[in-house]
């Protein structure tokens, strides 16, 4: 029951982060990408403080107090856990955004960014955590519905696609480090913590390579709002619950999905946006994958702690 509320939570971070594609786009015509970015973790991580505040002035009964002092007495796990996270969100969000600038298809980075879900499965076999076969037969196939799905113009490596192949490997790291502190620390507070690590580094970028201008910060505050309140207020935050109780490799199959969400949110939000028969199809098999990771048996089952 457990492992299906964790796939739960992930699929509607997948969802948020699909649907959120639309809202970054336009953001982006009026600041540039680490703005953009500081902004909305700035917001992700405001919409979370009230939580911990509340948590913290519960009243002192028995069982409130045992929440309580589990967040005050792990305070200093949750700190290093929440920079750790924040650190390896804004590695590959930076990468993934110059990344963009540099590559001719936003199609094909859609697809270099989320070749992790091949890269967390690989960096699994180093770390001593096996992947059953049937994992990587789901694996193989959503590369495949990816393929696709974003590569209509065949594939030529460019520039830019070297800061995405890395972007996909940091994006690894960040799943396959909360998989590890996930189960011991509290979901809500650390995910709070990397927002406001995440955007303190964006700032130093923004004022290091950017003109910082909050008259178009203003502009585009619709934009920045829904990605920090709902991408990353919400959508990070399901993502750290779900992975509690889902293994890293299936985590990122259902993740992925973000991909096939943000072809469909176009084409049914934007006028201009079609979806082809080659991109109906990706979608299928990558729903299908996804489907039969649900079916794949443990060999071991992992206790984690609430």
């Amino acid at each position: 029951m457990k492992q299906w509320f964790g796939c739960g939570m992930l699929l509607l971070a997948a969802i948020v982060w699909g649907v959120a594609f639309v809202a970054q786009s336009v953001g982006m015509d009026y600041v540039g990408p680490f703005t953009f970015n500081f902004a909305r973790y700035y917001v992700g991580a405001l919409v979370l403080t009230p939580y911990i505040i509340v948590k913290l002035l519960a009243p002192a009964d028995k069982a409130s107090g045992e929440k309580k002092a589990k967040l005050k007495g792990g305070f200093k796990k949750n700190l290093i856990a929440g920079i750790g996270c924040g650190t390896f969100l804004f590695i590959a969000s930076a990468l993934q955004q110059f990344g963009i600038k540099y590559s001719v298809l936003v199609g094909k980075a859609g697809f270099l960014t989320a070749l992790y879900i091949i890269l967390v499965p690989v960096l699994g076999i180093f770390i001593g955590k096996k992947t059953r076969a049937l994992i990587w037969v789901c694996v193989g196939l959503s590369v495949i519905g990816l393929y696709l799905l974003c590569m209509t113009n065949g594939f030529v490596l460019e520039k830019g696609d070297v800061l995405l192949l890395l972007c996909a490997l940091f994006f690894s790291f960040h799943i396959m480090y909360i998989d590890s502190v996930s189960p011991h620390t509290d979901g809500v507070v650390i995910s709070c913590i990397q927002f406001a690590t995440a955007g303190v580094f964006c700032t130093v970028g923004a004022l290091l390579t950017e003109s910082v201008s909050w008259g178009d910060v203003v502009r585009a505050a619709v934009p920045i709002l829904y990605a920090g309140a709902c991408s990353c207020g919400i959508g990070y935050t399901f993502q750290i619950l779900g992975q509690k109780y889902v293994e890293p490799t299936k985590a990122s199959l259902i993740l992925c999905l973000e991909s096939v969400v943000s072809v469909i949110a176009g084409w049914i939000l934007l006028p201009d946006q079609a979806l082809s028969i080659r991109e109906l199809v990706g979608c299928i098999i990558m729903f299908a994958a996804i489907i039969l990771a649900q079916f794949a048996e443990k060999k071991e089952e992992t206790v984690k702690e609430k």
